[in-house]
């Protein structure tokens, strides 16, 4: 303990470090408190039914990212999750479109134009999904009463506006996080969010064993040590390599004089699990389809079968369909974002070779050969988190609220956001000769 109040004291005593975590909590608080203000010409008193119909299943998942914006039909309803998609979309584009490749490669200027066309598209899809959800919102508990305006365009196009408008802020909190707090700001983001409800999901699993008598304090305890047993095997699957030794050639270098320069041996770092939790956000988004086709062909069998059973995101059809989705986008995100041909190019032009691989297209496929063989285990490790919530579910009876952050996206976005923020503290820590998070021991002294 002594040991991480210096460490606290450390990060207290570096100026910009200070400044930046101050302007990160000041931004995060205002998007939390953004997320209590409800639109305006609805009566809060009567949003009891959204909050419980918002609670379970793929609804819960939404509104914990939006950090119960979603069943508070507030301005931050839709969340950052518009700026997610935005961006997913923009990224795939680039693999077809010559003219988003070619902002790739022009640096910083390219970077900002293409984030410039992932903002209009942010509000483009805003546009769109705004309306959706004030329509939406009498099909989710809400009674007519508690439009105070009706549900005329004299509510519509403002609460519209306003929503749009909340997306936009949001995006814009989350990039000034980035650009002048520390860590990603739209990750942390949608990290607070989820945080924001893990409290009462908590609180209402601690009620539900105590007060019915189904296990008590002791099962409680053994929830909490099989959680942090989820997040120690999350942290293992975001933070797991495969190191690929590099040779450099040996160089000579001359100035008057000649010297060999011994050839160094390094490391290209191949992630096990390269996508991130893209591929669980693209197959939560494919999960729709199969019961809206159901509800669209319920006068069939297969449609009744389809509508029952992937309605239920603790259903075995419906976790055995998300786990093969997992594993399927794991190898397809993973291919499109980890250029191996690229790396083989530039390692040849820097005179690395890998030992016993001749440079270039057969080094290109070596690493791609690799990436196949640590993507499949780490595929199938990614869909085993996504599915354990219902897994819990079923075995340990576990409450819907609290058993979603036995895995899934939530699980590993907070671990992955922690880990990340982690690391950029850790790099002010050791710039300035002290001990980072990871490390206990004294100050580092310059000589």
């Amino acid at each position: 303990m002594k040991k991480f109040i210096e460490t606290i004291s450390n990060i207290w005593k570096i100026e910009e470090l200070r400044q930046r975590i101050i302007i990160t909590l000041g931004l995060l608080l205002v998007y939390r408190f953004g997320a209590q203000v409800v639109l305006p010409g609805i009566d809060t008193t009567q949003l009891a039914n959204l909050s419980a119909n918002a609670g379970d299943g793929i609804l819960g998942i939404l509104n914990a990212f939006t950090g119960g914006a979603f069943a508070n039909a507030s301005v931050f309803a839709l969340g950052i999750m518009p700026y997610i998609s935005a961006s997913i979309v923009v990224q795939l584009m680039s693999i077809a479109i010559p003219y988003l490749q070619k902002l790739d490669k022009e640096g910083e200027s390219g970077r900002k134009t293409k984030n410039q066309i992932t903002r209009w598209l942010t509000i483009a899809i805003c546009i769109v999904q705004a309306p959706a959800y004030l329509y939406g919102l009498s099909a989710l508990g809400v009674p007519e009463s508690a439009f105070v305006l009706g549900k005329g365009l004299d509510f519509i196009v403002p609460a519209v506006i306003i929503l749009v408008t909340g997306c936009v802020f949001a995006m814009w909190l989350g990039e000034k996080i980035t650009d002048k707090g520390i860590g990603n700001g739209i990750s942390l983001l949608i990290m607070v969010g989820i945080i924001a409800t893990m409290p009462q999901a908590f609180v209402q699993e601690f009620i539900s064993r105590t007060a019915n008598n189904t296990g008590g304090l002791m099962f409680v305890l053994i929830e909490l040590i099989v959680w942090f047993l989820v997040i120690l095997a999350s942290v293992l699957l975001v933070m797991a390599i495969r190191q690929i030794p590099v040779q450099y050639a040996r160089r000579t270098a001359s100035g008057g004089y000649e010297k060999n320069i011994t050839g160094s041996r390094q490391y290209i770092p191949l992630k096990l699990n390269a996508s991130g939790v893209m591929p669980i956000i693209f197959a939560q988004a494919i999960m729709f389809a199969p019961s809206l086709i159901g509800r669209t062909f319920n006068d069939t069998g297969i449609g009744q079968w389809m509508e029952v059973q992937f309605a239920d995101i603790f259903g075995l059809a419906y976790n055995i369909l998300f786990a093969v989705l997992i594993i399927i986008f794991t190898y397809f995100y993973t291919a499109i974002t980890v250029p191996t041909n690229k790396m083989a190019d530039d390692l040849k032009r820097s005179g690395g070779f890998i030992p016993g691989i001749r440079p270039g297209k057969e080094t290109g496929d070596y690493l791609d050969k690799i990436m196949s063989l640590i993507t499949f285990p780490g595929s199938v490790f990614l869909a085993l988190l996504a599915v354990l919530p219902a897994i819990v579910v079923k075995l340990m009876d576990v409450q819907a609220g609290w058993a979603l952050f036995y895995g899934g996206t939530s699980l590993l976005i907070m671990v992955g956001v922690a880990i990340d923020t982690v690391q950029q503290v850790n790099s002010y820590l050791l710039n300035r000769h002290y001990d980072g998070l990871m490390k206990t021991g004294k100050n580092r002294k310059v000589a």
